[in-house]
């Protein structure tokens, strides 16, 4: 299935898919050291971004949050792509500057957890398993 979004920040990643229904924050809310979901209160606490292919609604926080993202790409802890219902402006401007393919206006509920999912350029195809 291929749904078509918005480019935040063009490019091509394809991974795991890690879903959730809630927004995500960065800053206080994933371990930029382990790409590690911190907070207490979200359903991925305890679970890895890295590499994955991050799939929430849309941001909150602090605009900290943009450098948290930045930091993590360069630990090599950072999700390899990023699709938004909503992207906001911490989680753009985190995408852009760390060059991770980031796209948005997609139904996320279409997506499950484990999906095999390929981001390009504003194009997300889930890919059979």
């Amino acid at each position: 299935m291929e749904m078509k979004g918005r480019v935040i920040f063009k490019g091509k990643a394809e991974g795991e898919a890690l879903v959730t229904t809630q927004p995500i924050s960065f800053y206080g809310g994933v371990d930029p050291n382990t790409g590690e979901v911190i907070d207490k209160d979200h359903e991925l606490r305890g679970q890895s971004v890295k590499g994955k292919i991050l799939v929430f609604p849309t941001g909150k926080g602090s605009t900290v949050g943009s450098y948290t993202l930045y930091r993590m790409k360069k630990n090599g802890t950072a999700p390899s792509g990023i699709i938004n219902q909503e992207c906001e402006t911490i989680v753009a401007v985190g995408a852009i500057i760390s060059e991770i393919p980031c796209v948005d206006k997609i139904d996320i509920s279409k997506i499950k957890t484990s999906n095999r999912v390929r981001i390009d350029n504003g194009t997300v195809t889930l890919i059979k398993n």
